[in-house]
């Protein structure tokens, strides 16, 4: 499963190592640089998930580097000012620039990777309302970007594992025999219909918790499978 990248910028060896360990405690993987120029330069063109940005920086300003960012990136990545500056021009001109909060130091590291998470929140339901989706537990299937996320972790699938994926879950609750979504997804009219048991494998293998007893996809003896949200079954159990 990939992380989530948070690009870091500090030049303080001693906060960089704090912000880094924290992010790195809350499941989602540091890019740190000690300037703007050598951060760009990393990137490439490919962007984080988030930002957390000093504005003191030897080289390319804070600022320079917000602007140039947002002007570089989509603007719906969030970005977090952590700085030592907290004059009201210094907020005010940092929320123009795009940046979405100001944490002040000296900061609970806590609470700052609390800041970072309803962020990012924010952001995975806002790319939910912008294009069409399937929720089940802690995942979210992005249907036009053929995107799987469990939170605002992308989960790394091949495009047959997630054309397979995409057929169960909007076939939920339905006895699905092999031979059904090898039609559905390989879209042959003949073939090796065995194949589907092995991408059922590889699929309970990434979003399974146990992919033993899977609570997800269900083998329905001499049929098939069948795709079980839990909020559904819970539902049911409850009106039992």
């Amino acid at each position: 499963m990939e992380k989530a990248k948070i690009l870091i910028i500090e030049d303080v060896p001693e906060m960089a190592e704090l912000i880094s360990l924290y992010v790195q405690k809350a499941g989602m993987e540091p890019l740190v640089f000690a300037t703007g120029e050598e951060a760009f330069l990393a990137l490439r063109g490919r962007a984080p998930e988030a930002v957390l940005l000093d504005l003191n920086l030897p080289g390319m300003s804070g600022m320079e580097f917000l602007k140039k960012f947002r002007a570089s990136y989509k603007e719906s990545i969030p970005i977090i000012i952590v700085s030592a500056r907290d004059s009201d021009e210094d907020i005010i001109t940092a929320l123009d620039l795009g940046a979405d909060e100001f944490v002040t130091k000296p900061f609970s590291p806590r609470v700052l990777i609390a800041r970072l998470e309803a962020n990012m929140r924010r952001l995975t339901k806002t790319e939910a309302a912008a294009e069409e989706s399937i929720q089940f537990g802690d995942y979210t299937v992005f249907e036009n970007s053929c995107v799987l996320k469990r939170g605002t972790v992308k989960v790394r699938l091949s495009a047959r594992e997630f054309d397979v994926l995409d057929f169960l879950v909007r076939n939920p609750n339905e006895n699905l025999s092999p031979e059904r979504i090898f039609n559905a997804v390989w879209k042959v009219p003949f073939g090796d219909v065995t194949a589907v048991a092995v991408y059922i494998q590889r699929l309970r293998k990434k979003i399974e918790k146990d992919p033993q007893n899977p609570e997800y996809i269900k083998t329905i003896f001499r049929y098939g499978y069948r795709f079980v949200i839990p909020e559904d079954k819970e539902q049911k159990e409850s009106q039992a």
